[in-house]
């Protein structure tokens, strides 16, 4: 019988992780249209397309602290497992994954991006940044979709 303690560190790794995914898919399909379509909702001119990505930028460094809190707590987590014989090698994959593309979502295309956009509006419409921002919404959704895979898994393992 797992003790009280495992109990509840299970319970808020599965909350932060979930937390975690619920954010990633509120900033991706409920706040990322809002804020680079302005005009839809509140008239033409509003903000430009430069503005809007300062904007959801700020939000992305915000979300940033979060992302990184959850997979450190992941990490730790699946590490405790492993030392206590619990080690399941499906959950070591998916951790992986999601753990480096936040790492490199976090510390790589994220300054990035600030740096293009404190450079002006003509970097940010080059090819290279549109290729840099295409690439890092690539790696944001196979985090998500690794970070779901390892909430199931670790639920499936706990009820079975």
């Amino acid at each position: 019988m797992k003790s009280s303690w495992q109990k509840s560190f299970f319970i808020v790794y599965l909350l932060l992780l979930g937390i975690c995914i619920g954010a990633e898919i509120a900033i991706g399909m409920l706040t990322a249209p809002v804020i680079f379509y302005p005009d839809n909702f509140l008239g033409i001119g509003v903000l430009n397309h430069f503005q809007s990505g300062i904007l959801m930028t700020q939000i992305f460094l915000k979300f940033n602290v979060l992302l990184m809190f959850c997979m450190f707590l992941a990490a730790i987590y699946e590490i405790y497992l492993y030392r206590i014989k619990k080690y399941d090698f499906i959950s070591a994959v998916v951790l992986f994954i999601a753990l480096f593309g936040s790492m490199a979502f976090v510390l790589y295309f994220t300054p990035y991006i600030v740096e293009a956009q404190i450079a002006g509006l003509e970097v940010t419409a080059t090819v290279e940044f549109k290729n840099m921002h295409n690439w890092s919404e690539i790696v944001m959704k196979v985090v998500l979709l690794s970070q779901i895979t390892l909430f199931f898994r670790r639920v499936w393992l706990f009820l079975k």
